[in-house]
């Protein structure tokens, strides 16, 4: 990978930068270096320097569930010179449960979606439980003792929890990470009992080696790389069968023009084979369709998740 793609975090402001002459497209991605999220953002830029005929840069601002990396993108210059890669959560989920912080929607352009993932719920080492049925029996053994990791507040994973925990009068404590990366470390060395995450290589290969037990996942129907794996919907809970919708995002007021060429970009990297078998790998769809098509799924998911967080009565 070429090194202006492995640039990180802040090494680099905010704004218009030139690289070899060219103006550089800065990808700024929501969530930490090592995760399915910013490995496919960054084959993502890869992949979209060739066909911009400019340098793409990729940049990790975690924190906040995606919501710090997406209001700088609020902020930023409406020239089609920085973008985000994010889940919608921010613009959709997250604004529903009243966050600090994120009680309003950052102010974004959708651009193009990229991928679905579907939500993997796996029990650690520090846990006995090996099926979700045994989890939900030690879960009212212990209540307020089991912990369950998500990427942030206001998350799909977040979402799911509450839906466990309401359906089946559960207390099952909610430990926020602010990415995939983290929380996987931890995972790993037991600090917590429950990981809701992003269907993902590394964590297939965690759950094939015995490291992690794969208890739920959230898709329309099991996934063809964890086909013993029951859905949510299957296991009697389909208020959790959730997945993520990950896309690129503009500054607001970005000219339609630009918003249209990105997209078509955007639209070439996802056909091509190396893209759809990296997605493949991990479980993930590719989010094809115009930027009138990704913004008006995040309408329609926001409208349910706001039906879905007000039935919760959480904050």
């Amino acid at each position: 990978m070429k090194r202006r793609h492995l640039l990180v975090g802040s090494a680099c402001a905010l704004g218009a930068m030139h690289v070899g002459g060219a103006q550089a497209l800065r990808i700024v991605v929501a969530y930490p270096p090592g995760g399915i999220s910013d490995s496919v953002a960054r084959v993502l830029a890869r992949q979209l320097d060739p066909i911009l005929s400019r340098p793409v840069i990729v940049e990790n601002r975690p924190g906040a569930g995606g919501s710090l990396a997406l209001s700088l993108i609020a902020n930023a210059a409406p020239d089609g010179n920085t973008l985000g890669f994010c889940a919608i959560s921010p613009v959709a989920l997250s604004p529903h449960f009243g966050n600090a912080g994120a009680s309003v929607a950052p102010n974004v352009a959708p651009v193009s979606g990229v991928m679905h993932t579907p939500l993997l719920l796996v029990a650690t080492s520090a846990m006995a439980a090996r099926s979700f049925a045994d989890t939900i029996r030690d879960a009212r053994a212990t209540p307020g003792q089991l912990r369950w990791a998500t990427s942030g507040v206001g998350t799909i994973g977040h979402l799911a929890l509450e839906q466990v925990n309401r359906q089946y009068k559960l207390d099952v404590v909610h430990v926020p990470y602010t990415g995939g990366a983290p929380q996987l470390q931890d995972a790993l060395a037991g600090r917590f009992e429950l990981l809701s995450t992003n269907l993902a290589p590394l964590q297939i290969d965690y759950v094939r080696a015995g490291k992690l037990h794969a208890l739920a996942v959230g898709a329309p129907a099991r996934s063809q790389v964890l086909a013993d794996v029951p859905t949510f919907a299957e296991l009697g809970c389909p208020a959790a069968n959730l997945s993520s919708l990950f896309g690129v995002f503009a500054p607001p007021a970005t000219p339609a023009a630009v918003v249209a060429h990105l997209n078509a970009a955007c639209a070439q990297v996802l056909r091509q084979p190396v893209f759809r078998q990296l997605l493949a790998s991990g479980g993930n769809l590719p989010a094809d369709g115009s930027a009138a098509d990704f913004a008006s799924e995040i309408a329609r998911q926001s409208e349910a998740n706001a039906r879905l967080v007000a039935a919760m009565r959480v904050r």
